[in-house]
């Protein structure tokens, strides 16, 4: 919808100046000189004709400048975005599992996010610099200055209508709004691919590891058992050096000392 609003409020644009020319010989005036122009604002082909207020005879001029560049640029940005925008769409709802595979669709979809998200940016300051310069090339006083009679301070040269560029302002808006939300979407595609999951399990694995390694520092193991005999079974029937084990089938005081 956004990409939608970019390219309609530009590529659709038309408008038009009116001038008047009124000259000391008032057969000779014109007071409605209407000079149109619309995208791509090629404004070197916008001819339009003027008196001299020399008898008759009339000059024909044209406006200064070629923006068609900056315009069509910024449109082009705009048309490709919706319909990958459109494409995408479709793929979420109808290839959902096409799309996980090999994890290929979110690291294309991460990468494209980022490549429009940047021509968004370079696209909408190059619009907003060129419509600044079509503003100046269609600015009625600035006009009025290409006549020969409004030259002579005899002749009385006005604007009549200036062109409404509300529509060309809006579309330099979306085109800043478009770069904020293609932006914004590249947190969301990141972790759609397998970069944002295997970097939230690194910490787990490391704390696994710390405590393998606690316990193989021998504070769970049963070291107590070889090292010192206290938790192997049968120790108290093995009396070491100093006895015998079969002391304990023997009865009297002689078997009770010879255990000692």
């Amino acid at each position: 919808l956004f990409a939608i609003f970019a390219f309609a409020t530009c590529g659709g644009y038309s408008g038009g100046l009116r001038l008047s020319v009124d000259c000391a010989n008032k057969s000779e005036s014109d007071l409605n000189i209407d000079i149109a122009f619309a995208y791509p604002f090629r404004l070197h082909q916008v001819n339009f004709d003027a008196p001299t207020c020399e008898g008759k005879r009339r000059e024909k001029l044209s406006l200064i400048g070629d923006f068609s560049s900056s315009a069509e640029f910024f449109v082009t940005i705009a048309v490709f975005a919706f319909l990958y925008s459109l494409a995408a769409t479709v793929v979420y709802i109808f290839f959902q599992n096409k799309y996980r595979e090999n994890n290929r669709g979110p690291l294309i979809d991460f990468i494209v996010t980022v490549v429009f998200s940047f021509l968004w940016l370079v696209s909408s300051s190059a619009w907003a610099k060129g419509l600044s310069d079509v503003k100046i090339a269609t600015d009625p006083d600035e006009v009025l200055l290409l006549m020969s009679a409004c030259k002579q301070q005899s002749n009385k040269c006005l604007p009549v209508r200036s062109p409404v560029m509300s529509s060309l302002n809006t579309s330099v808006v979306f085109g800043f709004l478009n770069f904020i939300l293609w932006a914004g979407n590249i947190w969301f595609v990141f972790k759609e691919t397998g970069w944002h999951s295997s970097g939230q399990r690194h910490p787990p694995d490391t704390m696994e590891k710390q405590s393998s390694g606690y316990n193989q520092g021998g504070y769970n193991q049963d070291s107590y058992g070889p090292a010192g005999g206290y938790n192997q079974p049968g120790s108290y029937g093995q009396v070491g050096e100093y006895g015998q084990s079969q002391s304990y089938g023997q009865s009297g005081p002689t078997s009770f000392a010879n255990q000692i």
